[in-house]
């Protein structure tokens, strides 16, 4: 779960949310990127990225030191491990491709983790999971015939699909994604907020400016009991996040109708 805040309250957004926002960044892409290749696939890959995550989130953890729903990055390891690795089975009736880059997006997020300085009951845990994903990401990649140059490649779009979508839904401060192919090679795109979204260059996208949403519910207060919690949280009011994205030093555009 992503928790934005409004004000005394935060807006709850789901990380299948979320996800969905990332698949719409990987339905414009274009531009000064690279193409994306198989495109379906790819772009099921990016909606479903967080796949695991859904059901945890209709009843998310309370967090006890800040009365709220537990945050992706306040998960319990061995709570996140489990659903990481529940993850890629979950696609493999839809596309056993997106379920292989499902799989390499959990390596590549665990894989920046430094193991060697990090406390052994921490360390040991994250080594398990990355052996066993890895694993499933080489058997799923010699079953369909992909190429370890592509699937790479389209892990690092997903990352950079997903690391975009977060700075957004988060509201991030200015600064660069991970790595991502261009028409040129590899290359970083500056990410810069504005009122009501963001400026990106150079310019990915296949279309002149992009509006992208997602959902979340708005949370009052703050609780001491989890029960409670997920009681005001199934009665929280929805909200729709509409965002739009432009090419850095493009023209603005007027904010989007209410709903």
């Amino acid at each position: 779960m992503l928790l934005r805040e409004d004000g005394d309250a935060i807006v709850c957004i789901g990380q299948a949310s979320h996800a969905w926002l990332s698949g719409q960044l990987a339905r414009a892409w274009g531009g000064a990127a690279a193409p994306v290749q198989p495109f379906e696939e790819v772009c099921l890959a990016a909606e479903q990225h967080d796949v695991g995550m859904a059901e945890w989130d209709l009843a998310p953890a309370l967090n006890p030191d800040t009365g709220r729903p537990r945050s992706f990055m306040e998960m319990e390891l061995a709570v996140h491990l489990t659903l990481w690795r529940a993850a890629p089975a979950r696609l493999l009736t839809q596309s056993r491709y997106a379920a292989l880059l499902v799989a390499l997006h959990g390596t590549i997020l665990y894989g920046r983790s430094e193991l060697t300085t990090m406390d052994p009951a921490r360390a040991e845990p994250i080594a398990a999971f990355l052996a066993e994903g890895r694993g499933v990401v080489a058997a799923l990649r010699e079953a369909l015939g992909a190429s370890e140059e592509e699937v790479a490649r389209n892990g690092k779009l997903v990352f950079a699909w997903d690391w975009l979508s977060l700075a957004l839904c988060l509201g991030w401060d200015e600064g660069e994604t991970p790595p991502v192919p261009l028409a040129d090679g590899d290359g970083r795109l500056r990410y810069v907020p504005v009122d009501g979204g963001a400026t990106l260059d150079p310019w990915p996208f296949a279309v002149p400016e992009l509006r992208v949403r997602c959902e979340g519910r708005r949370l009052e207060g703050r609780f001491d009991d989890e029960a409670a919690m997920h009681a005001a949280l199934e009665s929280a009011r929805p909200e729709r996040l509409e965002l739009t994205l432009r090419r850095t030093g493009g023209p603005a555009s007027p904010p989007p109708p209410d709903p």
